[in-house]
């Protein structure tokens, strides 16, 4: 028998059952490419059925399509829930937002006001005059306070903020009877001092900074660089005076006078309410209103302050009610969130080329 003839041919004409010692049932046994036809083989797969998949293949299928149906479902189950999570979330910060106040208190119990002054004194800060003059009518209008206590932290800041919070804490004073007390941390420098004067008495730690009774008004000028630089500053205003303050811009000598002008006015309304304050108290010396600074102990030798002590101190032995309740009205968690990714930076970018008049 020649190679076209063995059982692995392909040959169309090439018949197994006519080979020597074939059996009937080795048909069978062959392999489809013994026997079937290329076209055949290629149209077996065609011809399956659903009927001809085992059982444990269409389970198989059907646990797939179950658990693509479940995790489907989980994934819209957990959107709706982080979706519903949010909403939560801003409704408590408007919430809070709204929430803004003093603390709840009872009438009922004698304690001890306090009424924090911290920080920069400006519109819009913490140390306000809208949020201290706030907390300070809470303070004096509850049945239960026996005296307000003012603790100071602050270098100073806007003269008119100060003036307001001076104006109402004497207001408040003549109203309800109630004694006021300043205690000072670790500075109480021009605009705190300002407030702090309106107190009964003033008491501070022998290290804190006191006085700085003067005004300022700081700015820039970028005349000589912008010259050097070769840029040219293009202004219009209506009003001779109307850009003075531009840094960008020449001040001439009657500008710079009536500024100075200005500045001393506001200065000796600054050194009445002092000397107002602190009555025959204070022992003047020439550089009292000089915008200088002491230290705690000097401040009480100089009658700028009355005895060295601190929160504690002036609540047992002064009031003498050691229940403290603070009034401060501060950020809540809404407008801490609003401020940091507010405009405050942007702000406070422009201030430093703005000329406010300071108490500093």
């Amino acid at each position: 028998m020649n190679d076209s003839n063995r059982p692995g041919n392909t040959d169309p004409s090439f018949d197994p059952s006519r080979e020597p010692g074939f059996q009937p049932n080795q048909r069978d046994a062959l392999s489809p490419s013994a026997h079937d036809a290329p076209e055949a083989i290629a149209k077996k797969p065609a011809d399956t059925n659903a009927s001809s998949v085992p059982g444990w293949e269409r389970a198989t299928l059907e646990k797939l399509a179950f658990a693509a149906l479940n995790e489907q479902k989980a994934t819209r189950r957990w959107k709706t829930f982080v979706r519903l999570s949010w909403l939560l979330f801003f409704v408590i910060l408007l919430w809070l937002a709204l929430q803004r106040g003093t603390p709840a208190t009872d009438a009922s119990v004698p304690h001890t006001a306090v009424v924090e002054i911290k920080g920069e004194i400006a519109a819009g800060a913490d140390a306000s005059a809208e949020f201290v003059n706030a907390a300070l009518r809470s303070a004096f209008e509850d049945e239960g306070s026996k005296a307000i206590v003012l603790l100071i932290n602050s270098p100073g800041g806007s003269p008119v903020q100060a003036g307001m919070m001076n104006d109402e804490i004497l207001r408040l004073k003549a109203k309800h009877k109630k004694p006021v007390y300043a205690v000072v941390e670790e500075s109480c420098a021009s605009a705190a001092y300002y407030i702090a004067v309106s107190a009964d008495q003033i008491f501070v730690d022998k290290a804190s900074i006191v006085g700085s009774i003067g005004v300022l008004m700081d700015g820039f000028g970028f005349t000589g660089l912008m010259d050097k630089l070769g840029v040219e500053r293009r202004l219009l205003t209506a009003g001779e005076n109307k850009g003075f303050l531009d840094p960008f811009s020449p001040q001439s000598g009657k500008q710079r006078a009536f500024a100075q002008a200005m500045l001393d006015q506001i200065h000796q309304q600054f050194i009445a309410v002092v000397k107002a304050g602190r009555g025959k108290r204070l022992k003047e010396m020439p550089e009292m209103f000089s915008g200088l600074f002491w230290n705690g102990q000097q401040a009480v030798e100089l009658g700028l302050a009355d005895h060295l002590g601190n929160l504690d101190y002036v609540a047992r032995e002064v009031v003498k009610v050691e229940e403290i309740i603070d009034y401060t009205r501060r950020d809540n968690v809404a407008e801490r969130l609003a401020k940091k990714f507010g405009a405050a930076m942007g702000e406070g970018a422009m201030k430093a080329f703005q000329a406010i008049p300071a108490l500093r």
